[in-house]
């Protein structure tokens, strides 16, 4: 279901700093990934982009095929050919259950 991963440094707010020179770090001691706040950000996924065409008669799939007929030899035979002219996309659309974002670095459930 084609999930983003975000490889710029800063752009996901649960993305880790990178930086070694932390004063809260030890020799011993590991921290976890610091989350940054942001007010607006949210581990959850609400929209996706979708991966369904409408065509020109208002249909809505994911791929569309036409009927034609070949006549070889004398002999009638039924072929499809796909359509890839004329399709609008269906552009975001929003899920009914939240996903997780890919880039969210918390374990939620040890096994």
């Amino acid at each position: 279901m084609g999930g983003s991963v975000s490889k710029s440094k800063g752009f996901w707010p649960f993305s880790g700093s990178g930086s070694t020179d932390d004063p809260t770090k030890d020799g011993n001691e590991q921290p976890m990934a610091r989350v940054r706040s942001f007010h607006s950000a949210t581990p959850f996924v609400l929209t996706r982009k979708s991966s369904m065409y409408f065509d020109e008669d208002g249909d809505l799939a994911h791929e569309f095929y036409e009927e034609t007929i070949v006549t070889k030899n004398g002999r009638k035979k039924a072929k499809l050919k796909r359509i890839q002219k004329n399709l609008t996309p269906q552009g975001i659309i929003k899920l009914e259950i939240p996903c997780i974002h890919v880039d969210f670095p918390v374990v939620l459930c040890e096994a």
